[in-house]
C-alpha cells in the first residue's frame, strides 16, 4: 500500500503519542496530521519536540465534529495516500460507569462521523484500534479469538464494540478498504495515571496507598505500548482489509502480582497495599491468542514483562516534571503556553505550519 500521509486521532494521548513518535522515526517520508481534542487525557507535552520541529501537523478539532475532521483529512494531502489511524476514545472503565453517555458520544457518534468522512474524501484505508475488553470476561482457561463472542460488560467496552461494528459495517456495505485491532492492557511511557500501572509508580514512589481492586486476582495480558505500536504499523500496512487482528503481550499476571513487583522494583513497601471496595462488573480475566497476527504479519511482541516494566518505572523515575504537570492539572497550561501565543489558525493548527513535515 502507497501511503505518503497519515491521520491520527487522539494522538495527543497515551497511545497515540507513543504511537505518533514510532510512525515519525520509522517511516520518515510521511506526512503526520494529529486530530485531538485535548480532553483530559490528552497532553501536547507529550508530543515534544516532534511539534516543536514542524515533524507533526497537530490540529485542535473533535471527531464528534464533522468541519473538524474534513479540515484534518484535507491537511494530509492526497486522500489516494491517506490513511486514518482512530485511536481517539472515552478509555477509562470507571469513568464509564459513573457516566456512559460520553463514551457513546466519542467512541460511536465520533467514529461514525469519522468513518463517513473519511470515506467520502476517499481516504485509502481506515484502522481502527479498539480493546479486547469488548469479548467480556474470561474464566481460568481460554483466549480470545478474532471469532470470539462479543459481550461487553462495562458501558467503556460496550462503546468500543459498537464502533467496531459500524467499522465492519462500513466494510461489508460501502466497501470501504478497513482493518480492525482489539488490544490487550497497555503500559508505558506517557501513560495518564488513573491506569494500574502508572498510578502504582507514581504512588509507590511518593509513598502513596497502593489501591488494588478486590481481591487483586483480576488477571490481565499486558502489552507494552511500543510493541502495540509496532504491531499497529504492520496491520495498517500490510492487514488484509476488513479483518481483525489481536494484539496481545503474552504476559498474563494478576493485578497484585504487578503491584508486588513495582513495590519490590521502586523500594516501596508492601505496607502501602490497600485493599478497596471492587468495581461493578469487573471482568476476572483477559486474554489474548495472537497467533492471527503473527501468522499472517509475522507480528509478535519483542518485549517481556519482566524487560518492559523496568523500561517504564525508569521513564517515570526520569519524567517526574511530566508526571507532576498531568498529576496537578499544570499539562492543560501547555497548548496555551506553547502554541495559543504565537497565534493559531481557527482549527487549531499551529500557525505558519500548515504546510510542515
Amino acid at each position: 500500500m502507497d501511503i505518503a500521509s497519515v491521520l491520527i486521532t487522539g494522538g495527543a494521548g497515551f497511545i497515540g503519542s507513543n504511537l505518533v513518535h514510532l510512525v515519525a522515526r520509522e517511516r520518515p517520508g510521511w506526512r503526520i496530521v494529529v486530530l485531538d481534542a485535548l480532553t483530559y487525557a490528552g497532553n501536547l507535552e507529550s508530543l515534544g519536540d516532534l511539534l516543536e520541529t514542524g515533524r507533526v501537523e497537530f490540529r485542535k478539532g473533535d471527531v464528534c465534529s464533522r468541519a473538524d475532521v474534513e479540515s484534518a483529512l484535507a491537511a494530509c494531502g492526497d486522500p489516494a495516500t491517506t490513511a486514518v489511524m482512530h485511536l481517539a476514545a472515552e478509555s477509562h472503565v470507571d469513568r464509564s460507569i459513573q457516566s456512559g453517555l460520553p463514551f457513546v458520544e466519542t467512541n460511536v457518534v465520533g467514529t461514525q462521523i469519522l468513518l463517513d468522512a473519511a470515506r467520502a474524501a476517499g481516504t485509502a484505508r481506515f484502522l481502527h484500534v479498539s480493546t479486547d475488553e469488548v469479548y467480556g470476561s474470561l474464566g481460568p482457561t481460554g483466549y480470545f479469538r478474532e471469532d470470539s463472542p462479543i459481550q461487553p460488560s462495562s458501558p467503556y467496552a460496550a462503546s468500543k464494540a459498537s464502533s467496531d461494528l459500524l467499522v465492519r459495517a462500513a466494510h461489508h456495505t460501502h466497501g470501504f478498504d478497513v482493518v480492525i485491532t482489539n488490544c490487550s492492557n497497555n503500559y508505558g511511557p506517557f501513560q495518564f495515571p488513573e491506569k494500574l500501572i502508572p498510578l502504582m509508580i507514581a504512588n509507590a514512589l511518593e509513598g502513596a496507598p497502593l489501591p488494588v481492586y478486590g481481591d487483586g486476582k483480576n488477571v490481565r495480558d499486558w502489552l507494552y505500548v511500543e510493541d502495540h505500536c509496532e504491531a499497529l504499523l504492520t496491520v495498517l500496512e500490510r492487514g488484509r482489509s476488513g479483518e481483525t487482528y489481536n494484539i496481545g503481550g503474552n504476559n498474563e499476571y494478576p493485578n497484585i502480582d504487578i503491584v508486588e513487583r513495582i513495590v519490590s522494583a521502586t523500594g516501596a513497601s508492601k505496607d502501602q497495599i490497600t485493599y478497596v471496595k471492587d468495581r461493578p462488573g469487573h471482568d476476572r480475566r483477559y486474554a489474548i491468542d495472537a497467533t492471527k497476527i503473527r501468522d499472517e504479519l509475522g507480528w509478535s511482541p519483542r518485549f517481556t514483562f519482566e524487560e518492559a516494566l523496568p523500561l517504564t518505572i525508569d521513564w517515570f523515575r526520569s519524567n517526574k516534571g511530566w508526571l507532576d504537570r498531568v498529576r496537578s492539572g499544570a499539562y492543560r497550561d501547555y497548548y496555551a503556553q506553547q502554541y495559543d501565543a504565537r497565534g493559531s489558525t481557527a482549527d487549531g493548527a499551529p500557525a505558519g505550519r500548515g504546510n510542515s513535515k
